[in-house]
């Protein structure tokens, strides 16, 4: 976590987010989004279904551009952070290249950023050992199963060492299980290296489990109805058996209620 005089991860000032502006299919996603983000910190946006989640996030690693206001990441524009190699992003789905080893897969943003083989080698390596997948990396993703493939794909966002991860609902396509042991594996991670996380999400118990802080959307047009503190200190296993826990996942989903979005 940051101290207060550090240059925030990300701030949102009076976003908007329109599809279609001017047309007859014009839809508007986001409207009036202001958001600050602490460097180090893990928040967690949630909300109604087609409430803009995946939309903000996107707006943040400059995948869309918005229609109204601004972002900026660690005091530049989206823009310039993006191009300065600030962002490391992971979605539901891995989005392994097939034909690539683990290792290959891992190393693909370092060749294209034309790092040495040394270093791409040493690098791998590392990152390897930090999702503790050491053995795999001679693998194919289709030899590993999809938790396996979801921290080589975290493995591949970190492996030039952005500041920032963006990610987008990562764990929703794994069973239950799995999506605890691979939620645990994230916080180890975040952890060690001291990335700031945005992560979006449509579980109430993951929210809590993972966050600092919870970002509650409206219904579209989304806007920040609600942010709340989660304080449960270390989280081990049995933090989902602790009564803070249970508390956390209350306020959020009581929250959900009260914009007639209940997940």
């Amino acid at each position: 976590m940051s101290s207060g005089g550090e240059v925030p991860a990300v701030v949102v000032d009076g976003v908007g987010m329109v599809f279609n502006e001017g047309t007859g299919g014009e839809v508007a996603a986001l409207d009036g989004i202001d958001l600050t983000i602490r460097a180090g910190e893990f928040v967690t946006l949630i909300g109604p279904s087609g409430c803009g989640k995946s939309t903000l996030l996107r707006l943040i690693g400059d995948l869309l551009t918005p229609t109204a206001g601004g972002v900026s990441v660690f005091d530049k524009s989206a823009h310039e952070s993006r191009t300065g190699q600030d962002y490391g992003m992971v979605f539901q789905h891995a989005g392994l290249f097939d034909w690539r080893k683990v290792k290959a897969n891992i190393e693909l943003p370092l060749e294209l950023r034309d790092w040495s083989k040394t270093d791409r080698n040493a690098r791998s390596a590392e990152m390897l050992d930090l999702v503790k997948l050491d053995e795999f990396g001679d693998h194919y993703p289709r030899q590993l199963s999809g938790g396996m493939q979801q921290r080589v794909s975290i493995a591949r966002a970190l492996s030039f060492e952005p500041r920032l991860l963006l990610m987008d609902e990562p764990f929703g396509a794994l069973d239950e299980m799995t999506r605890e042991h691979m939620q645990g594996e994230l916080l180890r991670i975040w952890g060690e290296t001291g990335t700031t996380v945005v992560f979006v999400t449509h579980s109430i118990s993951e929210a809590a489990f993972l966050s600092n802080r919870v970002i509650v959307l409206s219904p579209r047009p989304g806007r920040v109805h609600s942010i709340i503190d989660v304080d449960l200190g270390e989280r081990t296993p049995d933090t989902r058996e602790d009564p803070d826990f249970f508390a956390a996942a209350t306020t959020i989903r009581e929250a959900l209620r009260s914009v007639g979005g209940a997940e």
